[in-house]
């Protein structure tokens, strides 16, 4: 079967090469009609899984549709040569290509196509190499903001931010929960906004920046409906413990179901977080208690004492 598809894909590349040729009677190349035949030579070798001959008769392809100035058949061909690359495992190089598809995509007026492209590339590479990804998403969200699909920008840019926590590339992850944050403003897609304030708060502290999480909570009160929400009293409970070093508040309000339920990425930065200094001890009962009865209950508690040593030690 594979040597059949091979002899297959064989035929197709010689008559694309014949379609090339110029002689007395044809000055010029047959462009369209070679890369249609490279095209169907590609997916011969691909089905015997002849996957670097794929790849050769695809770039072959794009390069005939290039001279063609069939840009966007180009960029296919030079898309599909990246997957071919991905059955190999070379992953960057595949990238590559597909960034260079959607360069092509977005030179043809196809932006949609482009930034699709580089969703898949971001996803093809997200695991070798997030630092790479994260631009590729974010160029994908630049594209769809442009386009104004602004639902498609933030599924990118929520990709990038939650690669860019799991980096601990925080400065980073900051700016661009910001930008989320701003155009689900946009959008009126206002419990989300609150949703990512959470994440920012948590970023903030995780950079030990109090001051930018406070600012960042203050700045949400403009936000219809976050100022009296269950989001608003937990961080501000969050920021209260945390100001006063009380790692038993801020894990209570992290433990919370609003905080655990969060992208994981985002739930994780709520369960590792300690206050500066590693916090202050749980008060002792008696020392709840006696906040509870006042200063009278701590008097008891001194005339006890007095009492039990006013015979001496003997």
């Amino acid at each position: 079967m594979a040597a059949q598809k091979i002899n297959e894909a064989l035929e197709h590349i010689a008559k694309a090469e014949k379609y090339l040729k110029t002689g007395f009677l044809k000055w010029k190349p047959d462009y369209d009609s070679a890369a249609t035949e490279y095209g169907k030579a590609a997916v011969a070798f691909k089905n015997a899984k002849q996957f670097d001959q794929a790849r050769e008769a695809c770039l072959r392809e794009a390069e005939a549709h290039e001279n063609n100035k069939a840009l966007f058949h180009a960029a296919k061909a030079y898309e599909q040569a990246g997957m071919m690359l991905k059955e190999m495992q070379r992953l960057p190089e595949a990238v590559q290509l597909i960034e260079k598809a959607s360069m092509m995509y977005l030179e043809n007026g196809t932006p949609d196509t482009a930034a699709i492209a580089l969703e898949r590339a971001g996803k093809l590479i997200e695991n070798v190499s997030p630092e790479k990804a994260v631009q590729l998403y974010q160029q994908a969200a630049s594209v769809f903001e442009n386009e104004e699909r602004l639902r498609q920008a933030l599924e990118m840019l929520g990709k990038a931010s939650r690669l860019l926590v799991r980096g601990r590339r925080l400065d980073e992850a900051a700016l661009s929960l910001q930008k989320e944050k701003s155009i689900y403003k946009e959008i009126e897609n206002y419990p989300t906004c609150y949703k990512k304030t959470i994440a920012q708060v948590l970023v903030h502290l995780h950079r030990n920046d109090y001051v930018a999480a406070e600012r960042c909570v203050r700045e949400s009160y403009s936000i219809p409906g976050f100022n009296g929400s269950e989001d608003c009293a937990a961080l501000e409970q969050l920021l209260e413990g945390y100001d006063q070093q009380d790692q038993d508040q801020v894990s209570e309000v992290c433990n919370l179901p609003l905080f655990k339920y969060m992208d994981n990425d985002y739930a994780k930065l709520g369960l590792t977080l300690v206050v500066p200094g590693g916090g202050i001890k749980k008060k002792s009962p008696n020392a709840a208690q006696d906040k509870a009865r006042g200063p009278a209950a701590v008097g008891s508690h001194a005339e006890e004492d007095e009492d039990e040593y006013s015979g001496g030690l003997c």
